[in-house]
């Protein structure tokens, strides 16, 4: 029998300036919509004036909960997390009695923790998806170090006291006093997850790290679940005369070191590409990479951010996408849109990259720069490997994660929860 929920999303990222973690989120709204849910998006937004805001994004209703923050790095992460957990836990609790909500779904670190308390409060189902690394890192990314590229093993307090050293400098000995903050923080938000109904992990490398890397969710539902991408609409926005008239390799993303961004002109020169090399984004490493690429002699061209259609048209058209993350990826909103138009990838073997690009048939996948180096000079060198790579790349993103069949999975678990918990003819929420 078909049910029309109420579901309320808390999510810190949403459309339309936000990164691919805010239009997965999007997908998974407008997919419940369209098939006759009623969907509510709250997002808090630190920084923001206090109080509560409405807006709409295609025919999304999106209230948006602002709260104060601060540049002190201590403050501004108590305002961030214990704070705003404090403040927007009731505000949630009365938004679902208000509005009468079956279900709700919390999206990301700093959003999960008041989503699930006010939802328990209350009395309803909640689900959580874990798009990165939040649960079992502070700082969400798994890098103690980046003078090397071995992951962090464990929160612990010595490792959280060589992962202060490279992020707070010259005043590392003031930092060390956060310590203890930092794990109290950390098992906060273990305890708050472990509070959900089902946890959703992205991607088989999320699903892993998960179980491996705490025991405070050995008793909760842990569902592996893709983020959606819907392809039909990602060619529709890549449409367009092609920005270039010759073939060239597309990054796509944050120039940031997690990100590998520096490794990506160290691959092109090990790689003598011929091709121009354009970057789509901006952040932290941008003036870096400008500066090492006047030395290569390649023609690099940064874009800096684009809006979103016109990132896509660069990706649509490229001859291959790069993808040098340096960090575990969970599952990149980059490589599946690469994949949803066709394109040729070469990537590091990073977090859930193996999920999307499967070595030798949708892509080649990496170990190190040496090798992407070697796999790139192989796109180049063998235009038949590209095509049959794109291709391959389309069809397993149609078939894996087509927006269609994995919002049809969450609304599958959505009532199997509810089922769960409600006795027949109660009322949900109420």
């Amino acid at each position: 029998m078909r049910r029309d929920l109420a579901v309320l999303i808390v999510t810190d990222s949403f459309p339309p300036r936000c990164g691919g973690s805010g239009w997965s989120t999007y997908e998974l709204a407008r997919g419940l919509a369209a098939r006759g849910h009623r969907v509510l998006i709250v997002q808090p937004r630190p920084g923001a004036a206090r109080g509560l805001r409405t807006r709409e994004y295609e025919g999304l209703r999106v209230l948006e909960f602002g709260s104060p923050t601060s540049s002190v790095p201590y403050l501004r992460n108590v305002l961030k997390n214990e704070y705003l957990t404090m403040r927007l836990t009731p505000v949630l609790r009365r938004t679902i009695a208000d509005e009468r909500i079956d279900l709700v779904h919390a999206q990301h670190v700093l959003s999960a923790p008041p989503a699930i308390a006010a939802a328990r409060r209350a009395g309803v189902p909640v689900v959580c998806t874990v798009r990165d690394y939040w649960p079992v890192c502070y700082w969400s990314d798994l890098i103690y170090d980046r003078r090397v590229d071995t992951l962090c093993p464990a929160c612990s307090a010595g490792m959280m006291t060589e992962c202060i050293r490279p992020r707070a400098g010259h005043a590392r000995v003031l930092a060390l006093p956060m310590i203890p903050y930092m794990r109290a923080n950390l098992a906060r938000k273990q305890a708050a997850l472990a509070r959900a109904d089902a946890v959703v992990a992205v991607s088989s490398a999320i699903a892993r790290d998960l179980g491996q890397r705490t025991s405070a969710l050995a008793d909760t539902r842990l569902v592996t679940i893709p983020n959606p991408v819907d392809t039909g609409a990602v060619r529709g926005a890549a449409e367009g005369p092609a920005p270039l008239s010759g073939p060239y390799a597309v990054y796509a993303g944050k120039l940031a070191f997690n990100k590998g961004a520096r490794k990506l002109l160290d691959a092109a020169d090990r790689a003598a590409l011929p091709w121009p090399l354009v970057i789509v984004g901006d952040g932290p490493e941008r003036t870096a990479i400008e500066h090492a690429a006047r030395f290569t002699g390649r023609d690099v061209r940064i874009t800096g951010w684009l809006p979103r259609n016109e990132a896509l048209r660069w990706i649509g058209h490229a001859a291959v996408l790069v993808f040098p993350s340096h960090g575990p990826e969970s599952l990149s909103r980059v490589l599946l849109e690469a994949g949803a138009l066709g394109r040729p990838i070469v990537a590091m073997d990073t977090g859930g990259t193996r999920d999307i690009v499967v070595h030798g048939q949708t892509g080649l996948v990496s170990r190190d720069v040496e090798g992407l180096a070697a796999d790139l000079a192989r796109m180049v060198l063998e235009p038949d490997l590209r095509r049959r790579l794109g291709a391959a790349a389309r069809g397993h993103t149609e078939r894996t994660f087509e927006a269609d069949a994995v919002v049809a999975r969450i609304i599958a678990l959505y009532t199997s929860i509810i089922d769960q918990k409600t006795k027949p003819g109660e009322r949900r929420g109420s």
